[in-house]
């Protein structure tokens, strides 16, 4: 997390900003605190792009959709403003890792307990976002993050609503939408999308978690080559514990229909307690105690304590008052965990 800068507001909606989290092609999102107390991330859309109806709309979309999964294994939304100058969406923080920045870069693939214990969490995440009639659509290591009490499934700025899915995998300019190395046959096809594609994905999610790659492999040899490998050819399963072979095998069938389901697979595996190993855990511990610091607002004043610029509001306009002090969190603070901008 980065301490917030003369140009960000203190405050959008009724939420105190409280440290800069991030920012992308989207907009930025930033660490917050409601009235309450509970801890956010508000995403707030770029200027540029609020300019566009069209992408008003589907922002409004966004929000819409995580709205109506209802933060059952997600991140709940806890405010927004579609119709404002500058459209946010407050959403609540998630105090965990990506399993991404966990498999790839710290810990390693995990060990077969913690895999299934994964699915199921996944699994039941899928189910509920499902049975609200969505397809999440980009289920990828980055968007799962882990938690003490299981993982939560983020970004759902391409979700789309099962019954108003008839472009499948492409946007109206023709585009593929997803992640390469984490795409079904059908994303890859153009194909109409159901229930189902999220399912493949999480088959390739969990043999990432097992192995720490993708089972198609990478895209060195180019992008097409690794989406005709996803459409046609088996997956590279090796390295997965014997134990996770056939779930993962049966999750990433060519064929959907022959697919298990996403509550199918919840209900059939087991899941430890704890679930995570103890070195993952001993991170989030940390995470959670620099959390609680920078929301303390320890150091507040920087480490120079010079002035600081007039209060901005989510408009932008100063108001000559003093900026209440962001908690800017150490410099090294390993990955923040976010929804993507």
């Amino acid at each position: 997390m980065e301490p917030l800068n003369a140009e960000d507001p203190v405050a959008i909606g009724p939420f105190r900003l409280v440290g800069r989290l991030g920012a992308g092609g989207m907009g930025r999102v930033f660490l917050a605190r409601s009235a309450g107390g509970r801890t956010v991330a508000v995403k707030v859309v770029h200027a540029e792009l609020a300019a566009q109806e069209e992408f008003r709309r589907r922002f409004a979309r966004e929000v819409e959709a995580l709205r109506r999964v209802g933060g059952s294994g997600t991140a709940p939304v806890l405010g927004s403003d579609t119709t404002a100058a500058s459209p946010w969406v407050a959403i609540g923080y998630v105090p965990g890792p990506s399993l991404r920045a966990v498999v790839g870069d710290e810990y390693g693939p995990l060990p077969p307990a913690t895999v299934r214990a994964l699915g199921a969490g996944l699994g039941r995440a899928l189910d509920h976002i499902h049975r609200a009639g969505l397809v999440h659509r980009d289920l990828k290591p980055s968007n799962v993050l882990l938690t003490v009490d299981g993982p939560r499934i983020i970004d759902f700025g391409i979700a789309r609503a099962v019954d108003t899915v008839t472009d499948g995998g492409l946007t109206s300019t023709g585009a593929v939408v997803g992640s390469p190395g984490f795409m079904s046959p059908e994303q890859v096809r153009g194909e109409k999308l159901g229930p189902a594609s999220d399912v493949f994905c999480l088959g390739s999610v969990l043999a990432y978690a097992s192995t720490g790659r993708s089972p198609f492999g990478t895209s060195d040899s180019g992008v097409h080559a690794l989406m005709f490998r996803i459409a046609h050819d088996d997956p590279d399963l090796t390295d997965v514990a014997p134990e996770l072979t056939g779930l993962i095998r049966a999750c990433l069938a060519k064929d959907p229909a022959q697919r298990p389901t996403a509550a199918e697979i919840a209900e059939t595996l087991p899941v430890a307690d704890p679930w995570l190993p103890a070195d993952v855990l001993a991170r989030l511990g940390r995470h959670a105690a620099r959390l609680l610091e920078a929301e303390s607002g320890d150091g507040a004043e920087g480490p120079s304590g010079a002035e600081r610029a007039p209060e901005r509001t989510a408009g932008g306009a100063a108001s000559g008052a003093p900026t209440p002090a962001p908690g800017p969190g150490p410099a090294s603070d390993p990955e923040p965990v976010r929804p993507r901008p």
